[in-house]
C-alpha cells in the first residue's frame, strides 16, 4: 500500500503538492509513482526562473526500468530545485515526501490548488487502478 500523507494535495499523474506558509508550493512525485518507476538513477530538473503552465514537463526521472516526465501541477515560476538530486536521485525513492522533493514553485494563481486531489480522492484513484 502506498503512503498518502493527508496534508498534501495530488494530481492524477502522481505528483504531490505541499503549500508552504509563504505561499509557495513544493512539488514531488508520490510514493506510488516512485514504486512504479523503481530505483531512480537520474533526475533532470528545470532551470530556476522557468515559467510553467499546468501540464508542462517539469522534470524527467529516469529509473532502471523507465524514463518518465513529471508534470507541473499548476502554473508558476520555478523558485528552487532540490540541489541534492543530481548526485542522489535515490532520495526520491527513500523519502519521496521529504528529502526527495523536486522543485519549489511560486504559483501564478493559488486558486489552482483547489483543482488538485486531496488524500482521500488520491487514495480512491489508486484503489480504482488496482
Amino acid at each position: 500500500m502506498s503512503d498518502v500523507p493527508k496534508q498534501l494535495q495530488y494530481t492524477k499523474e502522481h505528483e504531490w503538492v505541499r503549500r508552504e506558509d509563504d505561499g509557495t508550493v513544493v512539488v514531488g512525485i508520490t510514493d506510488h509513482a516512485q514504486q512504479q518507476l523503481g530505483e531512480l538513477v537520474y533526475v533532470e530538473l528545470p532551470e530556476v526562473g522557468r515559467t510553467l503552465k499546468p501540464g508542462d514537463a517539469l522534470a524527467v526521472v529516469e529509473s532502471t526500468k523507465a524514463t518518465s516526465d513529471v508534470y507541473a501541477p499548476l502554473a508558476g515560476a520555478v523558485l528552487d530545485v532540490n540541489p541534492a538530486l543530481p548526485s542522489e536521485p535515490e532520495l526520491v525513492n527513500t523519502d519521496p515526501y521529504g528529502a526527495g522533493w523536486l522543485v519549489r514553485l511560486q504559483p501564478a494563481d493559488t486558486g489552482a490548488l483547489a483543482g488538485l486531489l486531496d488524500a482521500p480522492a488520491y487514495t480512491a484513484l489508486l484503489d480504482a487502478a488496482h
